[in-house]
């Protein structure tokens, strides 16, 4: 028996990325259903959403599923250099006939000294609580294993690895430059940008947790080699976004299943924090001449206004649709379906 497994009490080495704006209690539920492990994205929702969203996940299933919250440094607030780059977005808001925002501000807080959100945690008890991006206090950590509540951090380097461990952490997640979305690196302008594979072999020879294996991995073959590098299962994110329980749109599905998804790229432009996904005029125009970005994730707030702006003219170029070098392998299956398709991909790959 894999004891991660037995530790979490599923049957399949498969974790659903929490995909904040994507994931779904829907789909969290379902995964979780069918012997994986689901999860919610959480990190930019209000205590009110998550808590809601955490008990919706209870109603679907009585399985462990996990909630992942993001631990940034909290941003400073610079006017000037926010001001600059609301100035550099200016054009391409005007061409959707949109005024520029005249103030950005921070959308969501980082739960590193959130104790609201901790309230919420220690109250509806989600049997699993990831981190990404850093990690919270040693109090915050001592109350959420106080309250029996396995822990999971992103590690995109050894340096993080150890970082976690020595905080308590229970299990690594290793991601890969492959990944689609954000990465989880704890200081994006000393991100060493390691495959998943490498990563993983790193990790397994210097850690003595469990490893999770994530980014690119699409399908039972490539689950079959993390678990042979030492990984204990895999974390996958855009596999999903094609499930109809996810929150996905029209156009990023439509984006996913067609040539452009495989083009990705990874930029900070969007967010202010480095992202991997479907490349667009957010990845290409807006680097040309860019003044300094805002920290994230108050350059978030500009990303999206100008997304919804150039959605509302019917132009999905300025689309925010994350995703994985893995990408053209995407499904469109149920999750149970694609869940029950992996493992039997898996099994006849031994």
């Amino acid at each position: 028996m894999n004891p991660l497994l037995e530790k979490l009490g599923i049957s399949h080495p498969i974790f659903a990325a929490p995909m904040a704006g994507v994931s779904t209690p829907a789909l969290a539920a379902a995964v979780s259903n069918a012997g994986g492990l689901g999860s919610l994205g959480l990190g930019a929702c209000s205590v009110e959403k998550a808590a809601d969203e955490i008990r919706c996940t209870h109603d679907q299933t009585e399985h462990p599923f996990n909630v992942n919250l993001f631990c940034h440094q909290p941003p400073t607030k610079d006017p000037q250099r926010e001001q600059a780059w609301l100035s550099h977005l200016a054009p391409h808001f005007a061409a959707f006939d949109t005024p520029v925002p005249k103030l950005i501000n921070e959308p969501y807080s980082t739960f590193i000294d959130n104790k609201a959100m901790l309230e919420v945690l220690l109250e509806q008890k989600p049997p699993v609580v990831s981190f990404h991006f850093g990690l919270p206090s040693e109090e915050f950590i001592a109350a959420l294993k106080g309250a029996g509540i396995i822990l999971m951090a992103t590690a995109t380097s050894p340096q993080e690895a150890k970082l976690a461990e020595d905080a308590g952490i229970d299990v690594l997640i290793a991601q890969g430059i492959e990944a689609g979305g954000h990465r989880g690196v704890f200081h994006p302008e000393s991100d060493q940008e390691i495959g998943t594979l490498a990563l993983v072999r790193l990790l397994c020879c210097h850690s003595s947790l469990p490893i999770v294996a994530a980014g690119g991995i699409m399908d039972g073959a490539g689950i079959r080699a993390a678990l042979s590098l030492g990984a204990s299962a895999v974390q996958m994110g855009t596999a999903f976004v094609l499930c109809p329980e996810s929150a996905a749109s029209d156009s990023y599905r439509s984006a996913l299943q067609s040539e452009r998804a495989q083009h990705t790229e990874i930029t900070a432009n969007i967010s202010g924090r480095p992202a991997r996904g479907i490349s667009n005029q957010f990845y290409k125009a807006l680097s040309k001449g860019a003044p300094p970005l805002p920290d994230y994730p108050i350059a978030y707030s500009a990303g999206k206004a100008l997304a919804q702006a150039a959605t509302k003219a019917g132009n999905d170029e300025y689309a925010v649709q994350w995703a994985g070098q893995g990408a053209p392998l995407a499904r469109a299956l149920p999750a149970a379906g694609l869940v029950t398709a992996l493992v039997a991909e898996l099994e006849a790959s031994k």
